[in-house]
């Protein structure tokens, strides 16, 4: 997980903004984020204009803390752009 993540607590929980050339990569961006919420059962927070997206990914709801599954998907979300 890159260091672009900034861990937030009251609620636990990561954010992140990534910045795109156009809407375009963005919109791609968010299509293969969806595919991959799916995948992983771990649905953020998203926010978005025409080139850039804010993402919040909230603690798990059980312990409301934050564990390897939600840093782990933090990590592939910066893996689908090849963002650090």
């Amino acid at each position: 997980m890159s260091q672009n993540w900034q861990k937030r607590s009251r609620p636990e929980r990561l954010e992140r903004r990534y910045l795109f050339a156009d809407y375009s990569r963005l919109r791609d961006f968010l299509d293969r984020a969806a595919e991959l919420s799916e995948q992983q059962g771990l649905y953020p927070d998203m926010g978005f204009g025409r080139d850039y997206l804010n993402i919040t990914i909230h603690a798990d709801p059980d312990t409301g803390q934050l564990g390897p599954q939600e840093e782990g998907f933090a990590q592939l979300l910066d893996d689908l752009g090849g963002y650090q």
